[in-house]
């Protein structure tokens, strides 16, 4: 038995050093091409152009969404903005009511409601698609938000252009910047891990020829895209990454504009981020159980495929490393870890390090003080691995789920009806935190290299818990 653990460890190992590959090609990659702006193209017309805004419930968001909308830089005559609302509050009447003050403005603006939340986000995008269809003219790009995103004045003039003038693009993606990133701790954590994402491995994946996703908001897809690709599809909680992988099959080209942001609200509430980052744990990974098939059957290059594996494994590290920190105490009394190889896993971990550094230092020019939280995203990234966990095992087993929206306040504070109160993993995360700082004690005295790893674990456990304790009283 000891040898078989031994061995899963191991394998455990190697996976995680092969995945920490993947992010250090990332990297790379950022570092190669960083100074490759392309400028905006210069066209002769303006296309027709629908704005699709999926809202459900979102009433201390939806009028500062519509009143950017309506304040964007394009053609009246050549923009319609679709709410597709499926509301079940009072979010609809403020939205009947900001829709007939904008409409009497000029915008032509259409306020959808459906009968049920068939398809969720998915369902409401597929319809208002199917509206559009049927308009004459139809439109021919698509611009999606979500109900916590403010878009500047000239998005659509800084996006549009690329579109129009390269009919084989049919995406274009913007980095996603932050309102509130200075709410409390979470919200700051959150917008380094952001960042890690949007400045380096986004763009990374765009100019290196890889594999990129559409992020669910702050893009522009061209209908055709859309259409030939399937349209949208409601298999898996991450409609947008699932849309994002047959479009790319099916031929279309990608584009990320790293320099265009839309600023978007970050969830203050630990219980909220964890229900977000389960929503996206278990989406991706029903991607990848429908989409890895498709993907190693496609006659692209090796390097595209073996890196795209990885975006659509990027949530399975983390029950690795739940499994790695489950064998490691008893395989540390067991004496069978003496003779390991893992400096080559904690070596290569750096490049996740790295990309949180080259980002803040691109974007910030503090970034060396704001280095100084990296132990909040640190313990955010690991204290929610079990939470993760349950959901990637339950996308691995065929669940399916509901799509549960992340309460927005727009800064309003959290005593109000959208605010959560605690989950079901709290209790797990505490018993984790127990279990690891246990075994930080033993490798005191045995493994004392181990000691570092297991207390963060613990610690990160710990504060995620306790801090969803606090919000569930």
């Amino acid at each position: 038995m000891l040898t078989f653990l031994t061995i899963v460890y191991v394998i455990c190992a190697l996976l995680l050093t092969f995945y920490a590959i993947g992010i250090t090609v990332l990297l790379i990659g950022y570092w190669l091409h960083r100074h490759e702006n392309t400028p905006t193209p210069k066209i002769s017309h303006w296309p027709i152009v629908a704005i699709q805004l999926p809202i459900y419930n979102e009433r201390h968001v939806v009028e500062r969404l519509l009143d950017a909308v309506a304040a964007l830089d394009y053609p009246p005559d050549k923009l319609t903005v679709q709410v597709l609302d499926d509301s079940t509050d009072d979010t609809s009447s403020m939205i009947a009511d900001r829709a007939a003050l904008l409409r009497a403005k000029g915008l032509n603006i259409q306020h959808v409601q459906r009968d049920n939340r068939q398809g969720f986000k998915a369902g409401a995008l597929a319809h208002g698609l199917t509206l559009l269809a049927e308009s004459n003219p139809a439109s021919e790009f698509v611009g999606v938000f979500d109900s916590d995103f403010v878009p500047p004045p000239d998005f659509l003039r800084k996006t549009i252009p690329y579109l129009v003038s390269d009919p084989t693009i049919g995406m274009v993606q913007t980095r996603w910047g932050h309102i509130n990133p200075s709410d409390n701790a979470l919200t700051f954590g959150q917008t380094m891990a952001l960042d890690g994402h949007f400045v380096v491995e986004q763009t990374a994946r765009c100019r290196s020829g890889l594999l990129m996703s559409f992020s669910g908001s702050g893009g522009v897809w061209r209908t055709q895209c859309i259409t030939e690709a399937g349209g949208w599809s409601d298999l898996t909680l991450t409609e947008d990454l699932d849309l994002s992988y047959r479009a790319q099959l099916a031929g279309w080209h990608f584009l990320y504009l790293p320099d265009v942001v839309v600023p978007a609200e970050l969830p203050p509430q630990i219980t909220a981020y964890k229900q977000q980052q389960a929503r996206w744990a278990k989406g991706n990974t029903q991607v990848l159980t429908f989409m890895l098939g498709p993907l190693w059957r496609a006659e692209l290059p090796l390097r595209q495929r073996i890196m795209a594996t990885l975006h659509l494994c990027q949530y399975l590290p983390q029950p690795l490393m739940m499994l790695m920190l489950l064998l490691t105490p008893p395989l540390m009394a067991a004496h069978a870890l003496d003779s390991l190889p893992l400096g080559p896993l904690a070596i290569a971990s750096l490049g996740q390090v790295l990309i949180v550094v080259v980002s803040q230092s691109t974007l910030y020019p503090n970034w060396g003080r704001r280095l100084l939280a990296f132990p909040v995203l640190l313990a955010l990234g690991t204290g929610v691995a079990w939470n993760n966990t349950r959901a990637v095992l339950g996308a691995l087993m065929g669940e399916g789920g509901e799509f549960r929206r992340t309460p927005k306040f727009a800064q309003t504070g959290r005593s109000n009806t959208y605010a959560l109160h605690g989950d079901r993993a709290t209790w797990m995360e505490l018993l984790w935190a127990a279990y690891a700082l246990a075994g930080a004690v033993v490798a005191l005295n045995t493994y004392p290299s181990l000691a570092p790893y297991l207390l963060i674990y613990g610690a990160a456990f710990a504060i995620v818990a306790l801090w969803s304790l606090r919000e569930r009283w």
